[in-house]
């Protein structure tokens, strides 16, 4: 058994199941729902299709992201076990959640200072985090260090790469990603953004293409332009999705011809609620590995 523990947060989007049964700790993100709050515990107080739905009936919806004494007492527990830490925060150009767990770090740093405690800024959303993750319990049931792993992750994390789609703006332009003028045109032209999470980890829209069927095709083509070694790509591949699986099982099965030496199957999950909070109903996101992000 490992004398450390890998780490992150719920907004991983990877089903419970999965982490449990590849040994990944998580800590939860909260939101709050027409008032009410909830732990984002991958669909567990709230269904993600009752969730979704919920939004499309007009229920407000907020986040915010774990503090500094919620770290804290996250991870003391491991560290009382004489557990080391490494854990990834989702990505800094989305949340501040990484600099809460810093803070938490410092403070148990002092009262352990035999214990390592790494916090990377994974630079990672949704599932594309959650495939970082799977890659980490990789390297440690391989054998590698803490000290490696950490190494391994700081030097690769940007070959992560991350495409979405929307067939909804609505939520867009109700978190005011989007200007209700160009909500309403993108809308009437049946216009779909294809964006992606750039090398400091920021979500930036690239592209407006017109109907979901070549969204769909364009989002596969990227893959095709950025994966290691092209059409020979033999790395896994995730998608996440919100309330939308069939645009998601569409380019899964466009991937999977694609790209025969995929490592299993394409993987499709949820968007969970707190990234789902602000995409709402209508995104397909796209994970692999390909060269540095460098833009």
């Amino acid at each position: 058994m490992s004398n450390f523990i890998i780490s992150c947060c719920s907004t991983a989007d990877l089903s419970k199941e999965h982490f449990e049964e590849r040994d990944i700790h998580y800590t939860c993100f909260h939101y709050e729902i027409d008032g009410k709050d909830y732990p984002d515990d991958l669909g567990q107080s709230i269904p993600f299709d009752k969730f979704y739905q919920m939004m499309v009936d007009g229920a407000d919806t907020k986040t915010s992201q774990i503090n500094a004494e919620e770290y804290e007492a996250y991870f003391e527990p491991f560290l009382q076990e004489g557990k080391d830490i490494l854990h990834l925060s989702l990505s800094s150009g989305i949340s501040g959640s990484v600099n809460s767990a810093n803070i938490a770090k410092d403070a148990l740093s002092e009262k352990y200072p035999d214990r390592k405690i790494y916090i990377v800024d994974s630079l990672a959303a949704s599932s594309g985090y959650g495939l970082i993750m799977d890659k980490l319990a990789d390297l440690r049931d391989e054998g590698k260090s803490i000290d490696e792993i950490y190494e391994w992750i700081e030097e690769h994390k940007l070959n992560m790469h991350h495409w979405f789609f929307t067939s909804d703006l609505t939520f867009f332009v109700k978190g005011g990603r989007v200007s209700k003028a160009s909500g309403f045109v993108g809308s009437v032209l049946n216009i779909c953004p294809l964006l992606n999470v750039d090398y400091i980890g920021k979500l930036i829209p690239r592209y407006k293409i017109r109907t979901k069927k070549k969204v769909i095709a364009a989002i596969v083509d990227k893959m095709k332009e950025l994966a290691q070694d092209g059409l020979d790509y033999s790395g896994k591949c995730y998608i996440s999705q919100s309330a939308c699986y069939e645009d998601a099982r569409a380019v899964a099965d466009l991937v999977e011809a694609a790209f025969p030496k995929l490592t299993g199957k394409v993987e499709i999950n949820h968007i969970g609620t707190t990234i789902g909070s602000h995409t709402g109903p209508g995104t397909v996101a796209l994970f692999f590995w390909g060269e540095k992000r460098v833009d």
